[in-house]
């Protein structure tokens, strides 16, 4: 018995603890449910009855340099709450006062319509009556304070200012086309304005932010807004765009289409190593004016039949294909030729007989082009549109920019496909392309082979902290053979050299690029005289390229061929760039070099013929090398000895102009001088690879 007690006392004890925690449970489930619960319940009644929005202020579009190129600033409505018992005090004696003050102030109704929309609010006892019709700024808000009732402030005039957001662009229509617009949308109460068009709408998720959540509660007849959850501001979108490039080329490009007249013109700089967008211009013509009307660098608008432009690439596809070199011969006659049953012609009157395939390309004949494709791929016109295929350039290219126009290319066996098209198709027709599509198969070329995407965007940034960085994307790794890249880029540099870009080279870098002509489709009527596409595609310096570049008119009406048309917009944009930043930027691009020689450098021979000659006693040293430097050391002048670089660029700072070359020259250098005395900047950081024959440029002064 007594074990049989034990036992059972011990279960007894263990089911009371169990009891007694179940209760605890039970009790805090309650607690939970109930006490807790009516905190909850009452947040969520604020929120739902009487929640405010309160909208994050939108990121900032900048330029490469951090230039605002697109800000949010505040503007502002403002409302009264008429049943407040300040107002109530001073309305009657005051309220024609405030009428007169706010039509006087918005000029949009007279002192007699205001007192009457105030008189009729005031006696609804209206608690949040609108007295602005526009937003006003800031400057504009300070003034509204000082009006009679509104002066006494928030709770003794009633006065409630609600803050909005206002988009602002302070470089003006500067890239204004690639920035983008914003639209408040069908859903504006909830979501606020967003991204509409260009880089606005592409990086909505990053500018936007997040907004905040507050509620309005009333205590003793007085609305207070109670923040919940903070809003958070969007992020920085820095772009690629350089200010300073955008005014050169946007600048450049309005000058030739005020010029020559035309329906729209776009001009795109590219970065060729890289595939950044320095600068892109879009100009539309309104009113006897253009602006940024459309983006038709990339989009649909600008998409046309390439014409002359499109010849690189027919006749890389036959050298890759090997059933040509540049060498070969073609008969082009005397300027026109039948080809199943439609005339080619060439533009040089009387054409221009026998050429080498280089001189084809040269001097843009459009029956040389279609005899070299024709001839080879008649039997397989396949082959010759898959190889055109295998270089990327039937595909969009993806541009984070809504509205890219889809490239177009017809195909054997399509129902388009005529007998006329493949000799069509070689110099540019019955295809289409946008001006970036096609800059993007130059710039290619210009990069040795290598196809880069083009991109606006290099960052994003919060706050200033890095959040991504957009590395360069390679569409391509190599799209031609190298022999087929270099005759490529021997034949763009011919053009300017001896074709039909020959007025375009400048004196000092060469240039490589092809001009463009194109007949204009209207619709289903066909071509229509005397419409035109002029265009300039290329890049610069030939022999170091750094940046591409297309100029694109649409129907210009002074002259209409790419060289005159779209040329001296392609030169005096190529020349400032290359002046403000080969020479201009060069302190920027080598930082360590000081400005001033701090030694004397040359040949060795030189130097101690000068030390000769001035009876110098107090020279140390003797270099056997051929170059030499003086360095000062207290009371003396000591030489030493300075090798040239092999596969380095030599450092000439302080060097006379013929030792300068002398230098560079043997370290495999071409040399381009302008100024003269001693050289105070280089184009090529000292110390950097180079490859023989590469160009560097010296300033002196």
């Amino acid at each position: 018995m007594g074990i049989r007690k034990t036992i059972l006392t011990r279960f007894a004890l263990v089911y009371f603890i169990l009891f007694l925690f179940v209760m605890v449970v039970i009790v805090k489930l309650v607690s939970v449910q109930q006490i807790n619960n009516e905190r909850w319940q009452q947040i969520e009644k604020n929120l739902n009855e009487n929640t405010v929005i309160i909208p994050p202020t939108r990121g900032n579009i900048c330029a490469d340099d951090g230039s605002i190129l697109a800000s949010s600033v505040p503007g502002f409505f403002v409302r009264m709450d008429l049943a407040a018992p300040g107002v109530k005090k001073v309305f009657k004696n005051e309220s024609d006062s405030l009428a007169w003050h706010l039509s006087n102030f918005f000029k949009d109704a007279s002192k007699y319509e205001y007192r009457r929309r105030l008189n009729s609010a005031y006696n609804a006892g209206n608690r949040g009556f609108l007295i602005t019709p526009r937003k006003v700024d800031y400057m504009e808000l300070q003034e509204m304070k000082k009006f009679p009732i509104l002066r006494r402030g928030r709770f003794g005039g009633g006065m409630i200012v609600e803050q909005e957001n206002k988009r602002i662009n302070p470089l003006g229509p500067l890239a204004l086309r690639t920035i983008g617009s914003l639209n408040k949308g069908e859903y504006e109460e909830i979501n606020g304005p967003i991204g509409y068009t260009g880089l606005e709408r592409a990086y909505e998720p990053y500018l936007k932010g997040q907004n905040g959540i507050s509620y309005k509660q009333n205590l003793s007849g007085r609305w207070v807004i109670r923040t919940e959850i903070e809003p958070r501001d969007g992020m920085d979108v820095i772009t690629t765009i350089n200010v300073k490039l955008q005014d050169i080329v946007e600048s450049s490009l309005y000058k030739q289409l005020t010029e020559v007249g035309g329906d729209w013109g776009t001009a795109i700089l590219m970065e060729v190593k890289t595939g950044q967008i320095k600068a892109i211009a879009n100009l539309g013509k309104s009113d006897d004016d253009y602006y940024e009307k459309d983006n038709y660098a990339l989009g649909h608008r600008g998409c046309f039949e390439p014409g002359s432009s499109f010849k690189l690439i027919s006749l890389m596809a036959a050298l890759e294909d090997g059933v040509v070199d540049t060498s070969d011969v073609v008969d082009t006659g005397n300027g026109t030729w039948r080809n199943n049953g439609r005339t080619i012609s060439d533009s040089h009157h009387g054409g221009y007989g026998v050429l080498t395939v280089k001189e084809v390309f040269e001097k843009s004949s459009n029956i040389g082009t279609a005899k070299i494709i024709t001839g080879h791929y008649a039997d397989n016109p396949k082959k010759y549109v898959d190889r055109v295929y295998s270089f990327g350039v039937n595909k969009p290219l993806g541009i984070e920019i809504e509205g890219e126009g889809r490239p177009y290319f017809k195909y054997p066996g399509d129902a388009d496909w005529w007998g006329t098209t493949l000799g069509s198709m070689a110099y540019g027709y019955d295809t289409k392309m946008t001006p970036l599509q096609i800059l993007t198969f130059y710039n290619a070329v210009a990069n040795n082979g290598r196809m880069v995407k083009p991109h606006l965007v290099k960052e994003i940034r919060d706050k200033g902290a890095l959040v991504k960085r957009f590395e360069p994307e390679v569409l391509n790794p190599m799209i031609a053979s190298k022999e087929t890249i270099g005759k490529a880029q021997a034949m763009l540099e011919g053009v300017c050299e001896r074709g039909t870009g020959t007025q375009i080279q400048g004196e000092f870098f060469k240039l490589a690029g092809k001009t463009g002509t194109a007949r204009i489709a209207t619709g289903n009527t066909g071509y229509t005289d005397g419409m035109y596409l002029a265009s300039f595609t290329g890049y610069f310096p030939a022999d170091d390229p750094q940046y591409s570049l297309i100029v694109t008119m649409n129907n210009p009406r002074k002259t209409y061929y790419g060289a005159s048309a779209a040329g001296p917009a392609y030169k005096e944009i190529s020349e400032r760039v290359f002046a403000s930043q080969i020479y201009a930027d060069l302190d920027e691009e080598n930082p360590e070099t000081p400005e001033t020689p701090q030694e004397i450098r040359g040949q060795t021979k030189d130097i101690l013929e000068v030390a000769e000659v001035l009876e110098f006693k107090n020279i140390q040293g003797k270099p056997e090398t051929t170059i030499a430097h003086v360095e000062a050391s207290e009371d003396q002048l000591v030489l030493a000895e300075e090798e040239i670089p092999v596969g380095k660029v030599p450092n000439v700072i302080g060097m006379g102009a013929s030792n300068a070359v002398f230098v560079l020259e043997n370290a495999g250098l071409k040399v381009v001088i302008n100024g003269v005395g001693k050289v105070k900047k280089q184009s090529l950081r000292a110390g950097d690879n180079c490859r023989p024959g590469q160009t560097i440029y010296i300033a002196l002064g």
